[in-house]
């Protein structure tokens, strides 16, 4: 595995109609959309998450832990965790899981504050939420560094 440092990592905002995927290299510390990746009850696409896995070849997943603002876990949390829990059975790639409170709120501030469409609906966040819970992680990873 690369040094931490150079790792390539990609992070997915686990939801029930949409998956927010983002990547990015922890040296620089942020992420891009890379997809939206549709999801039938939870349930994805999973032959479009192998193809990013290839394209992409993370050294790294981070999935988002969608915690309730009292620290406790939440039936989404269950989801979140079994979904990190098959990339890793499917791919044998490493997880981690990231607490994403308030992520797609930020997101859809964002896309709202640049004129974007308000139609969340159809068109999603949940990609530019995964940007967010990929740059929440690297945030960690410095603040452990610098402990």
């Amino acid at each position: 595995m690369p040094e931490p440092a150079s790792r390539r990592v990609m992070a997915f905002d686990f939801g029930t109609r949409r998956i927010g995927v983002a990547v990015g290299q922890e040296l620089l510390g942020t992420g891009q959309p890379v997809a939206l990746i549709p999801a039938r009850d939870g349930i994805p696409d999973w032959q479009q998450i192998e193809s990013l896995l290839e394209e992409w070849r993370p050294d790294l997943v981070v999935v988002g832990l969608p915690l309730n603002m009292d620290d406790t876990e939440n039936d989404m949390c269950a989801r979140a965790r079994k979904f990190g829990k098959r990339l890793h059975g499917r791919y044998h790639v490493p997880v981690e899981m990231v607490d994403e409170r308030l992520t797609s709120f930020e997101a859809k501030g964002e896309v709202m504050a640049a004129g974007g469409s308000r139609d969340f609906g159809r068109h999603g966040v949940d990609d530019r939420a995964a940007v967010l819970i990929l740059e929440t992680w690297f945030g960690q990873r410095e603040n452990d560094a610098g402990a």
